[in-house]
């Protein structure tokens, strides 16, 4: 009964309620643009613009780009609005969800104007000698995983090279299967229901209003909190109860912009509210159960354990970067957190350096704990941010995990040996020049070879 009562009593504490809100809502959202026509207008419309596979894959990531100021807001506002236009060029469901993924989380921990920039801020303690904001704009050269994703990304996008079980999905992909396994968990909205005159602007103005507005919420609830300026105002503010914000707004503009013009009736549109809902329960399941899992790791002191272990054991070397970004990945992929992550290694890597000369060795450290929480949020199954790219693209989540573990860890290779460099040169240019020719030349030896083998 213990046992019990102490599980449930996890289950109940570990659920961020602003988040399960915000995705709700998300999926109204998601579900209204569909029955008004705006999605499928949209993807006519692009149709006529974007030409090639490759343009499609290439526009989604430059949406995701666009998309900074927080990676649940970008998972599934890329997702939803980039569905239709990745359908009609055959794109698998495995290969959206890891475009949307790779422009997610390490867009956010490049932007000075993030959430995550937020909490990295908040993570660093006032005795290291540097200023939170300070520390993570000298970590964004230095964020090797960050980088090369995004490096990679463009590499397999403009070459159309896929490896592993990537390339099986592409294949059933191109023969009109777009999910390969999993593709029935998504209630689709029916035919019957889509508004055949719906207009592109059912879907962009929608889009805007909630960007703009949810940036807007940021900036306000930034100044509310003491900011002086809109970069504080973004390192101070309340992004979840931004977005639920935005999404509300968002939904009355749609009902302002939808029902005059009968684009969808006042039934549907009250109707969309447990469409919405159904669609995300998937997503909102799989977040429910990652939290648990986290809470019971935490509640056994897993972090911490591992956190005072690195603390212990590291001295002054060449190694200490190479070493926390390892453990990093090892703390992330198992609490499905890289803001946990965050809490525990940032204080750690900053108090390894507190009073010491070597400033530099400092902002290597750190930006080796970012770019490994973010590794191992990303190829992590209970990840918030992995569930929520695989919701945005309806992919099988088991899917999107499996392909997307594989490219992940050819940049993870890379960026150990990518922290060596920089603890032996302390140069940030010849840290990510190296980097980048190492992934290019791997990338481009596999190619070549699985090229021949395939002509073989």
């Amino acid at each position: 009964w213990d046992a019990f009562t102490s599980f449930f009593e996890i289950l109940r504490n570990s659920m961020n309620i602003n988040i399960l809100i915000f995705d709700i809502l998300l999926g109204m959202v998601v579900v209204l643009m569909a029955k008004s026509g705006g999605s499928a207008a949209y993807g006519k419309w692009a149709g006529t613009k974007i030409k090639t596979k490759r343009s499609a894959l290439l526009a989604t990531m430059g949406l995701g780009v666009l998309i900074f100021v927080d990676d649940y807001f970008n998972c599934l506002t890329v997702g939803s609005v980039m569905r239709p236009v990745t359908d009609s060029h055959k794109v698998s469901r495995a290969k959206l969800a890891y475009i949307i993924d790779s422009t997610a989380a390490p867009i956010c921990i490049i932007a000075p104007i993030s959430s995550w920039a937020a909490a990295v801020n908040s993570y660093v303690p006032e005795d290291a000698g540097i200023s939170g904001f300070q520390l993570f704009m000298n970590t964004i050269p230095y964020n090797l995983y960050a980088l090369l994703t995004l490096t990679m990304v463009i590499f397999i996008t403009v070459t159309a090279f896929d490896f592993g079980l990537m390339k099986k999905h592409e294949e059933n992909a191109a023969k009109g299967d777009l999910f390969t396994s999993g593709g029935d968990e998504f209630e689709q909205v029916s035919e019957d229901e889509v508004n055949p005159g719906g207009k592109v602007m059912d879907l962009v103005l929608p889009v805007a209003v909630l960007i703009v507005s949810a940036i807007g919420a940021m900036i306000y609830t930034g100044y509310l909190g003491g900011a002086k300026d809109i970069i504080t105002a973004f390192s101070g503010c309340d992004a979840e109860t931004s977005l639920i914000f935005a999404t509300m707004v968002t939904i009355f503009f749609m009902m302002l912009l939808y029902l005059p013009r009968k684009v969808v009736d006042f039934k549907g549109f009250m109707e969309s509210l447990v469409e919405g809902f159904k669609l995300m329960i998937p997503a909102i399941t799989i977040l429910i159960f990652a939290w648990s899992l986290k809470g019971i790791g935490d509640a056994m002191g897993l972090a911490e354990f591992v956190g005072g272990i690195v603390g212990e054991n590291a001295s002054a070397s060449i190694f200490i970067p190479v070493v926390l970004f390892a453990v990093a990945i090892f703390l992330s992929f198992s609490t499905g957190t890289s803001w946990g992550t965050f809490a525990i290694l940032v204080p750690i890597a900053t108090g390894m350096f507190a009073g010491n000369t070597s400033l530099e060795m400092m902002i290597i450290s750190v930006s080796a704990v970012l770019a490994g929480a973010v590794c191992g949020d990303h190829v992590s199954p209970i990840s918030d941010t992995t569930v929520m790219s695989s919701a945005g693209a309806q992919s099988n989540h088991l899917n999107h995990v499996s392909t997307q573990m594989q490219y992940a860890a050819i940049v993870a290779g890379v960026c150990m040996v990518g922290y060596i460099i920089a603890a032996l040169t302390k140069i940030w240019w010849l840290t990510l020049g190296i980097s980048l020719l190492i992934l290019l030349a791997i990338l481009m030896g596999m190619k070549i070879v699985l090229s021949k083998r395939q002509a073989a």
